[in-house]
């Protein structure tokens, strides 16, 4: 597929013209779908993501302006970003019955942790759900899009109404998660919890987050398939959410 090349036209003298070779920053696009659908559920398709990148990245050439002293690379990245995040919210990029298995997981991890004292096994996750290990490890791989702090865990019950954002929104006495995401303590506690994990599970999130690896990139690694490193993801934020369960 041939993208064509937009020039951009700056003010006068003071910003020259430039033009931007899209196809040039198809990788871009495509790196930052792979990144993205880690989060995701295995319902939302990669190409689907790279396809609305790709749109992203058309405007971004179509609306840079060099004058602006910012790097296309990062100008265009916001875009395709924003534009794959649009279209995921148009779309129910997390089903209801996939946080209702998530919720499962952690209360089941967070039994566990009480009664035997230490870091429950995978296999024994899987009994005190009533489930074989198979069927354990693919209600894992469809809370891949499960994150470590939801807008929900602040509406202070369990009740359906109280996992609704809307009901948040506009009250300016609710907890505010990204006050409490960047708070000292919370990240402290983050740390705590992280050092609590099986060692392997420290070595995918350490991977993730800190190398920034995609998961094909870590299943090299740990010499294991692409959607086992999916399924060690959505176990480790599982744990995390149960240790971080009292301070939420």
């Amino acid at each position: 597929m041939t993208f064509p090349s937009f020039r951009r036209s700056g003010y006068a003298a003071a910003a020259p013209s430039v033009e931007i070779d899209v196809e040039a920053y198809t990788p871009l696009v495509r790196k930052l779908a792979s990144i993205m659908i880690a989060r995701l559920p295995a319902s939302v398709e990669l190409g689907d993501l790279i396809q609305v990148g790709m749109i992203g990245l058309i405007e971004a050439a179509r609306q840079f302006d060099p004058a602006q002293g910012v790097q296309f690379e990062t100008f265009a990245s916001q875009r395709i970003r924003g534009s794959m995040l649009d279209e995921l919210r148009r779309e129910d990029w997390l089903p209801r019955q996939a946080r209702r298995n998530s919720r499962q997981i952690e209360e089941a991890i967070s039994k566990l942790e009480q009664r035997l004292g230490r870091t429950p096994l995978e296999s024994e996750i899987a009994v005190e759900m009533g489930l074989e290990l198979e069927q354990y490890q693919d209600m894992l791989g469809d809370c891949k899009g499960t994150t470590l702090l939801h807008f929900e865990d602040f509406g202070g019950g369990d009740d359906e109404s109280s996992h609704n954002p809307v009901t948040n929104v506009a009250d300016e006495d609710s907890p505010d998660p990204l006050a409490a995401f960047s708070d000292d303590s919370f990240r402290q506690q983050l740390i705590s919890a992280i050092k609590f994990l099986p060692e392997r599970d420290q070595l995918v999130m350490a991977l993730y987050y800190e190398q920034e690896l995609n998961l094909k990139e870590i299943g090299a690694v740990l010499g294991v398939t692409e959607s086992r490193v999916c399924q060690l993801h959505s176990q480790a934020i599982a744990r995390l959410r149960a240790k971080l369960k009292d301070w939420l």
